[in-house]
């Protein structure tokens, strides 16, 4: 399974394994892209082993040469561990792999999505290798995944047509019992990125009755920033302190216009905090009547939200419990039961074909 060290997907890729040992299944992790910290390390080792290929993710790079090492590393691996199957966790990996493993893709985010979503215009010339890269990805896979089927409708949109492509929502497995709630809003995600659509909060942060708390950074990679008065700003912390904030937040925000998934929606719940989210189209699949809306737009109507939520008590528990309840169907057992029956699928052909051969 390929997984990076620096963004979302090894939150899923470590909630996935840690459930797919129950169907039999070991996995070898591929890190791609910077290596693990020690912390990172020994948390994949609980559910598998640890390979660290030395080469860049696509968002890294400015353009396709440079990932050009990228397939022949994993198939190195691959053949060394004694693999049955490729789970990768980007499009881009799959172009230009051979192998006669199947593969399995899971299109968690990609930059033409994101363009689409954010900045509403034609992709930059310069960057429509995306597009190509991970349409040869695509064609080169057994299954591609996403995790909602908002975001498998932005694929097509942006991709056309893309066959085997099915759906298998994300996981937590934390519980996360209550603390002790506090008279607060809270918020998590990489507040550099647009489509986290912090400036929203930033507008309406001074309208707010109670304070507003934010983890994770300001500052992008590549120079951007947000700026932001009226809220505490915990900058980037740990995963655990994330959580020991949903269990104390009466109030849990996410104000992102570009959600394939939407992992802090999902932790908020978990904790059964009262959750305010932006009217996505992934958030209307996902929470439906299990959160309240607001425009991602409007820092006037978020605002108003969160303070109707903060005076009414009662509404916050309503919210809560709905929230608490909705999220138990986002589990890893039920994750790797969906992922099993889909590796199981393509194992079976594999032996089928390899008999005929025989």
């Amino acid at each position: 399974m390929s997984v990076d060290a620096v963004g979302g997907v090894w939150r899923y890729a470590m909630e996935l394994a840690s459930a797919l040992p129950r169907s039999n299944y070991h996995v070898v992790f591929a890190v791609i892209g910077p290596k693990p910290d020690s912390d990172q390390e020994n948390e994949a080792r609980r559910y598998g082993d640890l390979v660290w290929i030395d080469q860049p993710l696509d968002w890294m790079v400015d353009g396709p040469d440079q990932l050009s090492g990228v397939g022949p590393a994993l198939s190195v691996v691959a053949e060394a561990v004694g693999a049955d199957l490729l789970h990768l966790n980007a499009p881009s990996q799959a172009a230009g792999l051979v192998s006669h493993l199947p593969i399995v893709t899971v299109s968690h985010s990609c930059l033409p999505t994101w363009w689409a979503c954010v900045k509403r215009t034609d992709l930059p010339q310069d960057w429509r290798w995306h597009l190509q890269l991970n349409r040869a990805g695509f064609e080169a896979s057994n299954s591609v995944l996403a995790p909602s089927y908002s975001h498998a409708e932005a694929l097509t949109q942006c991709y056309g047509r893309i066959d085997r492509l099915e759906v298998v929502y994300n996981a937590l497995g934390a519980d996360l019992p209550q603390l002790p709630r506090e008279q607060m809003l809270f918020a998590a995600g990489r507040w550099w990125d647009e489509g986290k659509n912090g400036q929203v909060l930033a507008a309406a942060a001074p309208r707010l009755r109670w304070p507003l708390i934010m983890a994770g950074p300001l500052l992008g990679p590549d120079g951007q920033a947000l700026e932001i008065d009226g809220a505490e700003m915990l900058g980037p912390v740990s995963h655990d302190r994330v959580l020991d904030h949903m269990r104390r937040a009466e109030i849990v925000v996410s104000p992102s216009i570009y959600e394939p998934f939407g992992l802090a929606a999902l932790e908020g719940a978990r904790a059964s905090a009262a959750l305010l989210l932006a009217a996505i189209p992934t958030y209307r699949e996902l929470w439906k009547d299990a959160a309240c809306f607001f425009d991602p737009s409007d820092p006037a109507d978020l605002a108003a939200q969160a303070n109707a939520l903060a005076n009414d008590a009662d509404m916050r528990a309503v919210c809560g419990q709905a929230a608490s309840a909705r999220s138990l169907a986002f589990t890893p057992d039920r994750q790797a039961a969906a992922m099993g029956e889909i590796y199981a699928r393509h194992l079976e052909r594999q032996t089928a074909y390899a008999g005929e051969a025989g």
